[in-house]
C-alpha cells in the first residue's frame, strides 16, 4: 500500500520511521517532510489547500492512505475534502478525524461542553466572547486563583496562561481579548478552575467504534529546567509514566476514553485516527485538561519506539473497521526523549547552523524536525531542531542513555533541558531506579 504522511516535524519523522518498518507498506510519501523523513520515504511538495493538486498527487502516486500528523489540516477539514472529492471517493482512507471530530481540539469550549454532556471529569469553566471583557474580569474578581486562561481556538501553544495572581489574570485577559496576537483563536476565552497535580499524556487509536489504548507519556513544555520560563512545543518526554499504573489507566479507560468514543458515536460524529487525552492526576484521579486530535510532539518520539505492533496493521484496522481484532503490543522498557533547540527558542532564534555528530549516535534514535539539507551539510531550520530518544531498562537508564547521545550532537547555540524525567525518579513506581538525581552534564 502507498501512503501519504502529512507533516514535517519530529512527530512525522518518528511516524515515517515506524511506518517504514511495515511489510504492508509499498511506498511512503511525506509532505513537506524533512531531511530525516527522506531516510524512510520520498518528500513531496503539495499545497493542501489546492484540491486539484492534492487529487493529482494521490492518483498519480496511487496513494491509498493519507495519515495526517498535525492538527491544523484536520481542523481545516482536510479529511472532509478528500472524502467528498468524487475523483477520490472509495480510493483513500484518511487517518485523522473530519472537521466535526477535530473540534475537540479546534474549540476548547466545544470540548469542555462535550465533556460535561458525557460526564467526563474535567475542571469547571466559564467562557467569554471578545465583547465580554468586563464580565470576564468580574468572574476573576469573584473567584480564587490560580487562574487557567485559555484561548478557545488553535494558538500554536501560545493560548494557555496559568496566572498566579488576580492582577496577572486580569492583564492576561486584557492582552488576549483586546489584542490581535492570537487572531480568531481568542474570539472566545475560557477561564478554568485550576487543578493541582501531575500531568500525563494518554493516547488511543480508534476506528469510531472500537479503540485501543497506546503507551502513556509525560512531556515537558517549559523551556527551562524545573519547569521554568515560557511554554514551548515540548522539550522532552518520558514513557511510561510511573504513576500511570494499571489502576490509574483503568480509570482513564472507563471514565474518559470509553465515554469519549461513545459520546462521539452518540452525537453522530465520525472519528477515525488518534486521540490525545491531556490529563491531570489529582490524587490518583484523572481529569481531562484538553483533547488533541492527533499524536503529541515530542510524546510520539517516546511512545512509538515502545510500540512493537505494526502501525500499518492498526491503520488497516481503521480502514476496514476491524480495529477490535488488532493487537497492541508494547515494549516493557522505558524510553526518554530530549529535544535539542536553537538558542533563543521559543522567542527569536537564528537558523542555518551546521549540525554535526549524528553519525556518532549509538543505541538511540534521532528524529529531525527543524532541519534542512544543503548539499552535504545538515543545517538548523527551526526552533526545535531534533529529538533524541533512547531506551533503558527503567526510567533512570533511559534518561542516561538519551543524554549520553545528546552530548554527541552539536550545533552553534544548541540548547536543551537537563532535567527531563528527573521528577519521576523519586516516585515509588520508578521501575527500579535509585531515586537519585543523575548529575547529567
Amino acid at each position: 500500500m502507498n501512503v501519504l504522511l502529512i507533516g514535517g516535524g519530529g512527530r512525522e519523522h518518528a511516524m515515517a520511521w515506524k511506518l517504514a518498518q511495515s511489510s504492508m507498506l509499498d511506498e511512503l510519501y511525506v509532505t513537506p517532510g524533512n531531511p530525516g523523513t527522506l531516510r524512510h520515504g520520498r518528500n513531496v511538495e503539495v499545497d493542501l489547500q489546492d484540491q486539484r493538486a492534492l487529487r493529482h498527487l494521490i492518483i498519480d502516486k496511487r496513494i491509498r492512505m493519507v495519515v495526517v500528523g498535525p492538527e491544523a489540516p484536520l481542523v481545516d477539514g482536510l479529511h472532509d475534502r478528500i472524502a467528498a472529492d468524487p475523483g477520490l471517493k472509495g480510493l483513500v482512507t484518511v487517518i485523522g478525524p473530519g472537521a466535526s471530530g477535530a473540534r475537540l481540539e479546534g474549540s476548547k469550549e466545544f470540548a469542555k461542553e462535550f465533556m460535561l454532556r458525557h460526564g467526563i471529569p474535567t475542571a469547571a469553566f466559564r467562557a467569554f466572547g471578545r465583547g465580554e471583557l468586563d464580565a470576564a474580569l468580574e468572574h476573576v474578581r469573584r473567584t480564587a486563583g490560580p487562574y487557567v486562561i485559555k484561548a478557545d481556538g488553535l494558538a500554536q501553544g501560545k493560548g494557555v496562561v496559568i496566572a498566579a495572581s488576580r492582577e496577572e489574570a486580569e492583564q492576561t485577559l486584557k492582552d488576549m481579548m483586546q489584542g490581535t496576537a492570537l487572531g480568531a483563536a481568542a474570539d472566545r476565552m475560557l477561564i478554568e478552575q485550576h487543578l493541582s497535580g501531575t500531568e500525563v499524556s494518554c493516547f488511543l487509536i480508534t476506528d469510531g467504534e472500537a479503540f485501543k489504548m497506546l503507551p502513556s507519556a509525560k512531556d515537558y513544555k517549559r523551556i527551562g529546567d524545573g519547569d521554568t520560563g515560557p511554554n514551548t512545543g515540548g522539550m522532552g518526554a518520558v514513557s511510561p509514566v510511573p504513576f500511570a499504573d494499571r489502576e490509574f489507566m483503568d480509570k482513564v479507560h472507563d471514565r474518559i476514553a470509553l465515554p469519549t468514543i461513545r459520546g462521539l458515536r452518540s452525537e453522530g460524529i465520525p472519528y477515525q485516527g488518534f486521540l490525545f487525552m491531556g490529563l491531570m492526576n489529582v490524587g490518583g484521579e484523572p481529569y481531562v485538561i484538553e483533547y488533541n486530535v492527533r499524536l503529541g510532539d515530542p510524546e510520539t518520539q517516546a511512545i512509538l519506539p515502545r510500540l512493537r505492533s505494526d502501525l500499518m496493521d492498526l491503520f488497516e484496522g481503521i480502514a476496514t473497521g476491524t480495529l477490535s481484532e488488532r493487537h497492541v503490543d508494547v515494549d516493557d522498557r522505558s524510553c526518554a526523549t530530549v529535544v535539542l533547540a536553537s538558542a533563543g527558542y521559543p522567542g527569536k532564534y537564528e537558523t542555518g547552523k551546521a549540525i554535526v555528530g549524528l553519525d556518532l549516535v549509538q543505541s538511540a534514535h534521532v528524529f529531525q524536525s527543524g532541519t534542512r539539507q544543503e548539499k552535504d551539510r545538515l543545517l538548523t531550520a527551526g526552533g526545535r531542531v531534533a529529538s533524541v530518544s533512547a531506551f533503558g531498562k527503567d526510567i533512570e537508564h533511559a534518561i542516561i542513555n538519551a543524554y549520553t547521545n545528546v552530548a554527541l550532537i552539536d550545533f552553534e547555540g544548541k540548547t536543551h533541558r537537563m532535567d527531563i524525567g528527573q521528577d519521576l525518579l523519586n516516585t515509588s513506581a520508578g521501575r527500579g531506579g535509585t531515586g537519585q538525581k543523575l548529575g547529567i552534564k
